[in-house]
């Protein structure tokens, strides 16, 4: 991630940050002024999501601070692990609206407003643009906080959906009488629950997932290796591994070059190798590059060496 993107992710970061805090400010009130589970529960959970984002804009600040003593690798996971704790805070909010959904099919229905339909809508609009903004973003800049803000964001425009569904439901029903429409507030927010936690779940299996350093895809693998491969002393590959730690990729590569060559050579090819993928590949921070001497009566040695 370079300067530009950077500032540009952070801008991002911030922007969702205070549409957080406006919004939370405007679905609480509308929805207990005029008496909306819904409308609250949203509320509520956009008020999880300026927590969210505070720790994804904490975690981009960290996660671009250089290699250092202690963190040698650099300090990329801690995005990762913001991204993981959007998650979690997403499934718990998930749970709080399901459950006050839940309860409210056991009260007497509310009478729905117009204003709280308007309230829904305008959340709804917004968070579909800050969506589109923040996941171009972050996917350019590769910053999982920054795409974890961005499902957030997803998550909200799908309760903002069924609260405009379950609202003008409830508002339909006062004019023309529809079975059950009265109660399509907390239906719509059981469904909403529902969505925001299979989100919740998938991010937090992706956040596990680097963080055990789990392979990068397949075809990116095969990508590294036909770069190892274009350097013309590379006579074989013994080991070609790589890892997403954060918002960048480390790759280890083993290969076979001649036994004959001197360590100058040998530094240059290894050189020429970590060039080619870097330059090829602006995601990727560092490869590590082991050189192994080749014969051309050789076979290719054990995994582990």
């Amino acid at each position: 991630m370079n300067h530009t993107q950077k500032g540009t992710a952070l801008f991002a970061a911030w922007i969702s940050l205070l549409s957080n805090l406006f919004l939370t400010v405007i679905k609480l009130g509308v929805g207990l002024l005029f008496n909306s589970p819904v409308l609250v529960a949203d509320g509520v959970h956009n008020g999880a999501d300026v927590v969210a984002s505070l720790a994804a804009l904490s975690s981009m600040r960290i996660s671009s601070r250089p290699a250092d003593e202690d963190h040698p690798y650099g300090h990329g996971k801690a995005e990762v692990i913001a991204s993981g704790a959007v998650g979690i805070i997403l499934a718990l909010a998930a749970m709080m609206i399901g459950y006050h959904s839940f309860l409210a099919l056991f009260e007497p229905a509310h009478e729905a407003h117009w204003i709280a339909l308007v309230a829904a809508l305008i959340s709804m609009v917004w968070k579909q643009l800050l969506y589109v903004f923040t996941i171009r973003i972050g996917k350019a800049s590769n910053s999982k906080g920054l795409i974890a803000t961005a499902y957030d964001h997803l998550a909200d425009v799908w309760a903002s959906l069924a609260a405009v569904i379950g609202i003008g439901l409830a508002l339909l029903d006062q004019h023309v009488a529809i079975p059950f429409a009265q109660y399509g507030d907390p239906l719509s927010g059981i469904i909403v629950s529902a969505l925001v936690l299979k989100l919740a779940y998938d991010m937090c299996r992706e956040s596990v997932e680097i963080l055990m350093e789990k392979a990068v895809e397949p075809d990116k693998l095969s990508e590294y290796e036909r770069l190892v491969l274009s350097v013309p002393q590379v006579k074989r590959i013994d080991r070609l591994r790589a890892r997403e730690h954060g918002h960048y990729i480390l790759v280890d590569v083993r290969v076979g070059i001649s036994g004959e060559l001197s360590v100058q050579e040998g530094h240059d090819i290894g050189r020429a190798i970590k060039l080619a993928i870097m330059n090829a590949h602006s995601d990727v921070d560092e490869v590590l590059v082991h050189l192994n001497p080749w014969y051309a009566t050789d076979v290719p040695p054990p995994p582990h060496l």
